[in-house]
């Protein structure tokens, strides 16, 4: 029986410490903070509750495995798990407004076309094929096998690109999302949704290659779901499976250096002094310097992660609503309000200048739960409001200032989606990146993309296995990247090269 040190108690770090402790390891976890699930956490006052990291999820198909591998109970044993039908309304610069159905596209495609005019749908459903073949081009690789040596196979995109002539100029073909909307989506319309999803996921349309496509891929085809008493609820789940694995947890216990002993990890120390011996450490935080001898993350073949692209420079903020007033019958779980100036806002949130990052029309999620348990009584609810932005350094996101004006930004184009918000405003409280950077210890409250193959590599994320024996890494800052899924596939892929060794070649 190994002894083995979990750095964080994120949902992708206890789900490597619940596989490896089915696996007869033992193992203890320490975690930073007073809790459990990382960016998975929850806000509460006066009876209204709130998701303060993911508000839905997709390809739960991950969370199934992971209950089924470490217990008798199932997932849905253990939460409520609901399809969000419609999954999203979108609501356009120009007035126009479409609800996409879930995990259904048909469906899709007959709404773009009723909404957005003839040929929408065909557009959209034709792009979705090219994201199907990158899909399954990339899928293996990139999601269910740890990061080989020879990564620079998944610096080619694996998204099929329509060449399109042009007299008397060569031809083109899209690299990035943004030129999928402009050059093969062709309405702004469309393109302003396929941007949507690289800007939720943290990543600037321009420079994120066209195998971002996956993204719109893996909700229209998988689904939204949403799991009942918030999402926390899948973060205490899992935390209770580690629990009943015999896993330990010490809380309160902050990691400051990894021990390296005969040139391997050999435990952990902590901010008082104590030293945990361990035979083998799993990092589910972000590497910050000094927390690795000669900062020894990077396995072979270095993965070349840029700042500000797939390094996941941007951050969250988020307005947690309690409201007087019934959630109307025919309210949907999510919508999304789309900027009017997609340039600019991307600037505000990606440009390389610390001047003002703050966007005046930003995109805003606004997720309207239907859900008792979110609310005191059926006379209230909680609505959260959602936007990408600059992380805390280029924006003081501390400024009492700034932080109002723009929630007061949010709580008026988010008007759209709920009639009379703001006269509804019971109390209002404001998230910013400084508390997701005072929480999680993630640098400048970045939020971490998924992984995503093409761009040479520069958006994928360290490899699971690194070049200090005995250390692994895990959670949304390692392979395969951010999201409650993709944190989900790294503790897999972590807890795999534990027990088979470094020649696991991942699930089959």
């Amino acid at each position: 029986m190994a002894r083995i040190a979990v750095i964080g108690a994120g949902t992708g770090a206890m789900a490597a410490a619940a596989r490896l402790a089915v696996a007869g390891e033992k193992v203890t976890v320490y975690e930073r903070s007073a809790s459990y699930g990382g960016s998975v956490g929850r806000h509460e006052h006066e009876g209204f509750v709130f998701d303060t990291g993911p508000g839905l999820l997709h390809l739960p198909a991950v969370q199934r495995d992971l209950f089924v591998k470490t217990g008798k109970e199932s997932l849905e044993q253990c939460v409520t798990l609901t399809q969000v039908d419609p999954a999203s309304r979108h609501l356009f610069a120009d007035g126009t407004a479409v609800s996409l159905p879930n995990a259904s596209r048909a469906g899709v495609s007959a709404a773009l076309d009723g909404a957005l005019g003839a040929g929408s749908g065909a557009r959209w459903s034709d792009f979705m094929d090219r994201a199907r073949d990158a899909w399954d081009r990339s899928r293996r690789p990139l999601l269910e096998e740890p990061l080989r040596a020879d990564h620079q196979v998944l610096g080619r995109d694996p998204y099929p690109a329509v060449r399109q002539r042009r007299l008397l100029r060569a031809a083109r073909q899209a690299a990035t999302v943004a030129e999928i909307g402009t050059w093969e989506l062709a309405d702004p319309r469309l393109a302003a949704l396929l941007d949507g999803y690289a800007l939720a996921h943290g990543l600037d349309p321009r420079t994120a290659p066209a195998s971002a496509a996956l993204l719109p891929y893996m909700e229209q085809t998988f689904g939204s779901w949403y799991v009942l008493g918030g999402m926390r609820e899948l973060a205490r789940a899992v935390y209770e499976r580690c629990v009943a694995r015999r896993v330990e947890f010490v809380f309160g216990a902050e990691v400051v250096r990894v021990i390296e002993k005969d040139g391997r990890a050999a435990g952990v120390e902590l901010a008082g002094g104590e030293v945990a011996e361990a035979d083998r450490v799993v990092l589910g935080v972000r590497p910050r310097p000094g927390l690795v001898p000669g900062q020894q993350v990077w396995g072979a073949g270095d993965v070349p992660v840029r700042a500000g692209s797939g390094a996941g420079a941007a951050g969250r903020f988020t307005v947690l609503l309690s409201l007087r007033g019934a959630r109307e019958a025919d309210a949907v779980h999510r919508t999304v309000v789309h900027s009017g100036d997609g340039a600019a806002e991307w600037e505000a949130v990606f440009g390389g200048r610390a001047a003002d990052r703050v966007a005046g029309h930003p995109t805003v999620t606004v997720l309207r739960p239907d859900d008792p348990a979110t609310r005191p009584d059926a006379e209230h609810e909680a609505v959260t409001l959602t936007a990408t932005v600059a992380p805390q350094g280029p924006v003081d996101w501390r400024d009492a200032g700034v932080r109002q004006r723009f929630a007061d930004v949010l709580v008026e184009r988010a008007g759209a989606a709920v009639p009379g918000l703001r006269e509804r405003i019971l109390h209002t409280e404001i998230r910013t990146p400084a508390e997701t950077e005072a929480e999680t210890g993630a640098e400048g409250g970045a939020v971490p993309p998924p992984a995503l193959a093409g761009a040479g590599g520069a958006y994928l994320h360290p490899g699971n296995l690194t070049r200090l024996p005995g250390l692994y890494l895990a959670g949304g800052w390692a392979h395969p990247g951010g999201g409650l899924a993709h944190a989900g596939m790294s503790g897999t892929l972590v807890a795999g090269l534990v027990v088979e060794g470094d020649g696991f070649s991942g699930s089959r």
